[in-house]
């Protein structure tokens, strides 16, 4: 049984709306990079359009100045969207410096947020000095990535579970899953929240599947596939 809360990751408004139908899927989060996969051209009319459509489920869209100065004014423009919104911000900015100042002041200010494309526990620590209990906290540690380098995630995930238990508003979200297996994974280090792209959502729908049968749905895939190509070896 899987406790953890199932995030779409994405920026598609229809699958999006449609997502938000699905009592599984219990929030949405967003980045430019997956903005502009999606061919958006204005960022504030697609956040609005998600917002005016997905009014109750939490939705994270993100700054994406590169100075401090700008991104807090960033913030304060989509917190002023209104909605279950999140504002992520980026654990430092393109020249490596923290954002950490800037957490503190909004998250002191009632602000709630996402801090996003975090990877080392050092990190962790510094967050969550940084936040007020007081106020919604997501901290988005990019699993999937950090499993990329070799190096195992769930160590990392499970201490930066305890670096914040006593913090009741603060959230562990594992993000950049490659495969289903995450999801389970992140559910076992007590994970908040996992946030991961359709393709590896519909996987879902293989969870106790019998194996025998999906060996044979693979040979019966080969073998048409290698039918309708033409293929003679004999």
């Amino acid at each position: 049984m899987l406790n953890i809360k199932l995030f779409l990751d994405g920026a598609e408004l229809d699958k999006m709306v449609e997502a938000s139908r699905d009592p599984k899927i219990q929030g949405f989060t967003t980045n430019p990079t997956l903005m502009k996969k999606s061919g958006i051209r204005d960022y504030k009319a697609f956040a609005k359009d998600v917002i005016a459509n997905i009014p109750d489920k939490p939705v994270s869209f993100e700054v994406f100045s590169d100075d401090i100065e700008s991104m807090e004014k960033e913030a304060r423009v989509i917190n002023s969207w209104g909605g279950n919104t999140y504002i992520k911000i980026p654990i430092m900015n393109t020249k490596g410096v923290s954002t950490c100042s800037l957490v503190k002041k909004l998250s002191h200010e009632g602000f709630s947020l996402n801090i996003t494309a975090i990877f080392t526990l050092e990190q962790v620590n510094e967050v969550a000095k940084s936040i007020s209990k007081n106020s919604r906290t997501i901290i988005s540690i990019f699993a999937g990535r950090i499993a990329d380098t070799g190096i195992d995630p769930l160590p990392i995930m499970i201490e930066a579970k305890n670096i914040i238990l006593d913090n009741k508003n603060a959230e562990l979200l594992w993000a950049s899953p490659r495969e289903l297996l995450n999801i389970f994974q992140a559910n076992d280090c007590k994970c908040d929240i996992i946030t991961a792209t359709d393709d590896v959502l519909k996987k879902l729908d293989l969870v106790g599947k019998d194996l025998t049968d999906f060996s044979k749905e693979t040979v019966q895939m080969f073998y048409e596939d290698a039918k309708s190509a033409g293929y003679k070896l004999i």
